[in-house]
């Protein structure tokens, strides 16, 4: 076993420890939902006896993660720089691990339009949190003022713009893969697109 491959099995038995003590379970308890023995988790935890793959699998099913999150090794590339478009004027951050979903930090300095005719609907959902001044979300006819420090989640398939109240506030816009794609090709406000108004989806 390489120096690698022994890192790896201690992290793969830390894992499974923390994710059981999180989950406020006993040995017993574990064990019990793993259908297996409790001095056989113990010695997995411990170190006293090998991984085998059919355990894993089972543990992580108890456990309510996958095998690939079990097993996955410590990334050493942890601290993530962002893609800057200069032409739009916005950075984004890939999530790792969630294909399609990243995170866009915008500047808005226009208010949204309250006609429901110029804003965009499409599938999937957006998240955002206000980093500096007053959003506002329009969904519908309806609007939401979110301040500083605030988030707010919508459905996309609802029309939906965002702007500013008063003096330009900078959000994160967190997207998922439907709603990234939705997003993709559009120059409004929602975008990240400096004083762009939102044009309505065609």
């Amino acid at each position: 076993m390489t120096q690698e491959d022994g890192d790896l099995d201690g992290l793969v038995r830390k894992r499974i420890r923390a994710l059981r003590v999180a989950q406020g379970w006993s040995l017993e308890e574990l064990a019990t939902r793993a259908n297996i023995s409790q001095s056989s988790l113990s010695r997995i935890e411990n170190g006293r006896r090998r991984l085998a793959l059919d355990q894993l699998v089972t543990l992580a099913r108890a456990l309510d993660t996958t095998l690939d999150q079990l097993v996955e090794n410590a990334a050493d590339d942890v601290v993530i720089s962002p893609m800057i478009d200069g032409t739009h004027g916005l950075m984004r951050w890939p999530i790792r691990g969630v294909p399609d979903m990243s995170v866009v930090r915008q500047r808005l300095t226009e208010p949204p339009p309250d006609n429901p005719a110029r804003m965009r609907a499409h599938p999937g959902r957006e998240w955002l949190v206000v980093l500096s001044g007053t959003a506002i979300l329009m969904l519908g006819h309806r609007r939401f003022r979110v301040e500083t420090h605030q988030a707010a989640e919508f459905p996309t398939m609802m029309p939906h713009a965002i702007g500013t109240e008063g003096k330009p506030s900078e959000i994160l816009g967190i997207f998922d893969r439907d709603a990234r794609r939705g997003h993709q090709g559009g120059g409004h406000q929602a975008d990240g697109v400096e004083g762009a108004g939102p044009r309505p989806r065609a």
